[in-house]
C-alpha cells in the first residue's frame, strides 16, 4: 500500500466506530438505570462492557495488523503521535475540571458558606452550625449525608501507590531504553515489572476504598468531601487500570517481537499516557490526601 516515505495509508471502512458507539450508549444506559435503582441496569451495563471489550479487541487487532503488514508511512506515524498527543491534552483538561471543582470548593465556596471576606454571616441564613473547615465531615441534614469519621491518612496508602507510580514511571523509561537498544530481555523485564507495579496500585486502591466504605462511612453519599475524593481518585484508579491494560498489550507483543528500535509508536504513546497518570497523581496526593 505505501513505502516509508510513500503514500499516506487509508484504511477499509470499518464497523468498529459504530459498534465502540453503541456500545457506549448501552454503557451509559446502563449505569444510569444502575444508580437509579432500575432492575435490568446491572444487565445493561454488562452487555455494555462486554460490546466495548469486543470493539477494543477487534479495533486494536486490526491497527496491530495493519502495522505488521508494514502499510504504515512516516506521515501516518507522525499523524498517530498528533492523534495521541491530542487525546492527553483532552484528558489534561478532563481533570482540571475535577481538580478546579476541588478549588471551587474547598477554597471558595466553604468560606462563602461562613461569611469570609463577603462580610455576610451567610451561615447565620442558611446553617448557623456550619464552621467552615476541611473536609467537611458536619453535614447540614443528616438524613440526606451520609457522616464520616475520618479521612484517608495520606501516609499510609496513598504514599505507598505514590511511591508504586514513581517506580512504574522509573521501569517503563528503562523499558523504553532497552528498546531503543535492541535489548528483547530487557525489555521484557521492565515492561512486566510495570504491569505489576500498575495493578499492585489498582488493588491497594481496591482495599482503600473498602476501608473508607466499611470502616470510615466516607461513601459518595458524604457530601461534597465524598463527592470530590472518589470522583478524583475513581476517574484516576480507572485511567490506571486502562494504563496497565495497555502495557500489558504492548508487554505481550513485545514477546512476539512486533517493535524494533525505530518503529514502536504503539510503546511510546502508551508511556506518555502512563507518565500522564503519574503527573496527575502526585497532583492527587498532594492536593486530596495531604493537604
Amino acid at each position: 500500500m505505501s513505502d516509508s516515505h510513500g503514500a499516506y495509508f487509508i484504511p477499509e471502512p470499518s464497523k468498529w466506530p459504530i459498534v465502540g458507539t453503541l456500545a457506549l450508549f448501552v454503557s451509559f444506559s446502563g449505569g444510569a438505570m444502575m444508580l437509579n435503582g432500575s432492575g435490568p441496569g446491572t444487565v445493561v451495563f454488562g452487555l455494555g462492557m462486554a460490546a466495548l471489550i469486543y470493539m477494543f479487541a477487534g479495533w486494536f487487532a486490526d491497527v496491530i495488523g495493519e502495522s505488521l503488514k508494514g502499510v504504515y508511512s512516516d506521515q501516518v506515524d507522525i499523524s498517530f503521535r498528533w492523534g495521541m498527543g491530542w487525546f492527553i491534552l483532552s484528558e489534561v483538561m478532563f481533570f482540571a475540571a475535577f481538580f478546579g471543582a476541588l478549588y471551587y470548593a474547598r477554597v471558595l465556596s466553604v468560606p462563602w458558606l461562613s461569611g469570609e471576606g463577603s462580610g455576610l454571616a451567610t451561615n447565620t441564613f442558611l446553617w448557623p452550625d456550619f464552621e467552615a473547615s476541611w473536609p467537611l465531615n458536619v453535614m447540614p441534614d443528616t438524613s440526606n449525608f451520609a457522616v464520616f469519621e475520618e479521612t484517608i491518612p495520606a501516609f499510609g496508602v496513598p504514599a505507598l501507590n505514590t511511591a508504586l507510580l514513581l517506580a512504574s514511571g522509573v521501569t517503563v523509561t528503562l523499558a523504553h531504553h532497552a528498546l531503543k537498544k535492541g535489548h528483547r530481555s530487557s525489555l521484557c523485564w521492565w515492561l512486566a515489572a510495570t504491569v505489576a507495579l500498575g495493578f499492585i496500585f489498582v488493588g491497594f486502591q481496591a482495599q482503600e476504598y473498602m476501608h473508607a466504605y466499611s470502616d470510615l462511612n466516607l461513601t459518595m453519599n458524604s457530601g461534597i468531601y465524598g463527592s470530590t475524593f472518589f470522583m478524583l481518585t475513581g476517574f484516576h484508579g480507572f485511567h490506571v487500570t486502562m494504563g496497565a491494560t495497555m502495557l500489558l498489550v504492548v508487554l505481550v507483543r513485545s514477546m512476539k517481537g512486533h517493535f524494533s528500535a525505530e518503529h514502536h509508536f504503539a510503546f511510546e504513546g502508551v508511556a506518555w499516557y502512563w507518565h500522564f497518570v503519574d503527573v496527575v497523581w502526585l497532583g492527587l496526593f498532594i492536593f486530596v490526601y495531604w493537604i
